[in-house]
């Protein structure tokens, strides 16, 4: 694929994944409702946005379903002009977490979920590793980081791949992870879910796909009891000593 267009590209999500793209070498370009800062970004690293929705625009476009892969976020209606020209002429057309899966594929995977606290954990583990240069990593953040402005870190060399892992619409689920955080299980998205079982099911099901011989980290005492694959090592955090790993003394 050497074109990769992306409907609502102004997200933090997608306008990580669009930058991604671009670093890559690809012909990156995008749709979106309105200008914002992560819009403004990428506009300034060359990559054309447009913000009319009139699908006529694509058809003079130099894209073809054999050299372009499309990307959107399901804050787009099914109905979108544009989603649905490029469905009609057989584009390949993937959600942003699909998108992020493949991605995953290359990479050793460190996915952080949970229903609270997934931004500033995914931010810290890929601040310290993007900081121990001979490690490095990618990383995929859910919003913007202090220290860089950024919710992007890009690596030339690093096998790892640090991933906001989003339980909406079980996004998290296009995850295989190599190690996997879990920080809360609050009830949450149950109009996606169902109920707090299903919520929790959803949680057990994508530690489930961690890596033969990976990592779980999770925090003490949720009520998740996940199926792991063979070699699976599971750690405990908290604040009681009970906790594989725990803190005490904090002034």
């Amino acid at each position: 694929m050497s074109y990769v267009y992306f409907i609502g590209i102004g997200g933090a999500g997608m306008s990580a994944l669009a930058r991604y793209y671009h670093l890559k070498g690809c012909n990156v370009s995008g749709y979106d409702r309105s200008h914002n800062m992560y819009t403004d970004e990428l506009e300034q690293l060359g990559i054309a946005i447009h913000y009319d929705s009139d699908a006529s625009w694509l058809e003079s476009a130099p894209m073809t379903p054999d050299n372009t892969l499309v990307i959107y976020t399901p804050a787009i209606p099914h109905d979108h002009p544009e989603l649905c020209y490029l469905r009609s002429h057989h584009f390949r057309v993937l959600k942003r977490a699909e998108a992020l899966g493949v991605i995953a594929e290359s990479y050793r995977t460190l996915a952080v979920a949970g229903s609270h606290g997934k931004t500033t954990t995914t931010n810290m583990l890929a601040h310290i590793l993007d900081g121990a240069k001979e490690v490095g990593c990618t990383a995929f953040i859910g919003g913007l980081a202090v220290d860089t402005g950024s919710n992007f870190i890009y690596s030339d060399h690093s096998d790892l791949l640090v991933v906001e892992a989003d339980e909406y619409d079980r996004s998290f689920l296009h995850l295989n992870p190599y190690m996997a955080v879990v920080t809360s299980t609050d009830a949450d998205h149950l109009d996606i879910y169902g109920d707090y079982a299903g919520y929790l099911a959803g949680f057990e099901e994508f530690c489930s796909q961690i890596q033969p011989g990976g990592t779980l980290l999770m925090k003490e005492g949720l009520p998740i009891k996940p199926h792991l694959a063979e070699g699976v090592r599971t750690l405990t955090y908290g604040s009681a000593s009970t906790a594989d790993v725990y803190y005490d003394h904090v002034t």
